[in-house]
């Protein structure tokens, strides 16, 4: 007797090309590939970027990404998507609007929205349609220190700040929130803070490594938890897998590039959590 059709858990990211193969779609697909689930994409934008930065981007036409939701939507089980970097407003829109359209599962919200070296990836007004429109939809968002004061327009300067945050990202529309606390410098430490749907709240701990070689990290930890809520995880499970499985990305490091490299995409995490 044949399985059935579609039976094998499907993801889906919509999101940005990365030309040198260690953020956006690229790592998003490593990811979802190594967490044993079947990746689909929607590319938003296409990028010429390497380690060292972006050189250039070009957005695709608001029409070619409705024909992609489309084309997914018509032959394929998405169980769960994020998005990544959407270029400006009217890409946002076509995107939120194809997330109300269709359904795709749970929604992990990677606000792609300031660079490594802290360039603005997003203009204000698109930063604002995440925030006004795309938030809303999100069943988890996950934005590092700086994406976090972009959208609640504080200031994030203490781990009471991140829990301010949390409340504010929540009260904004998004059902579950991680703020990756990532960027506090002088910490020995890399401590993220978890608000639940429920009201439940925790911190999840990592020793900081010391190397450059962490470009992709948002990429592919918000990968790594829509791989795992495609698979059918509690979204506190994911997210402690995606938590797990980028410390070891980042651990078990690779040497490629001259600038902020990539992230090792093999590493296995041990444990009941490395089960497929």
């Amino acid at each position: 007797m044949s399985k059935m059709t579609n039976d094998f858990p499907q993801a889906l990211t919509i999101a940005g090309t990365d030309s040198g193969g260690g953020a956006g779609i690229a790592a998003d697909f490593k990811t979802m590939q190594e967490r044993g689930v079947f990746a689909t994409m929607v590319v938003v934008a296409v990028t010429a970027q390497n380690t060292l930065g972006v050189q250039d981007a070009l957005p695709m036409p608001p029409q070619l990404i409705d024909e992609q939701c489309a084309s997914l939507a018509a032959d394929l089980k998405i169980r769960a998507c994020k998005t990544g970097m959407l270029a400006d407003p009217t890409r946002v829109m076509a995107v939120v609007k194809n997330l109300q359209k269709y359904d795709f599962g749970p929604v992990t919200v990677d606000p792609v929205m300031i660079a490594k070296g802290g360039a603005k990836l997003l203009s204000d007004d698109a930063i604002a349609t995440v925030r006004d429109q795309l938030l809303p939809l999100a069943s988890l968002v996950t934005p590092n220190l700086p994406e976090a004061e972009e959208l609640t327009g504080m200031k994030i300067q203490t781990e009471a700040d991140m829990i301010t945050a949390g409340k504010l990202l929540q009260g904004m529309g998004a059902k579950n929130v991680l703020v990756k606390g990532g960027h506090f410098a002088s910490a020995d430490e890399a401590n993220d803070f978890v608000l639940l749907e429920n009201g439940h709240n925790f911190w999840l701990t990592a020793k900081r490594i010391p190397t450059h070689n962490t470009h992709g990290t948002g990429d592919t930890i918000s990968a790594c938890i829509t791989a795992e809520l495609a698979k059918g995880k509690s979204m506190e499970k994911a997210i402690r897998i995606g938590k797990a499985y980028v410390e070891a990305t980042i651990k078990d490091g690779i040497n490629v590039g001259h600038g902020h490299g990539p992230l090792n995409h093999w590493a296995q995490i041990g444990g009941d959590q490395d089960e497929i």
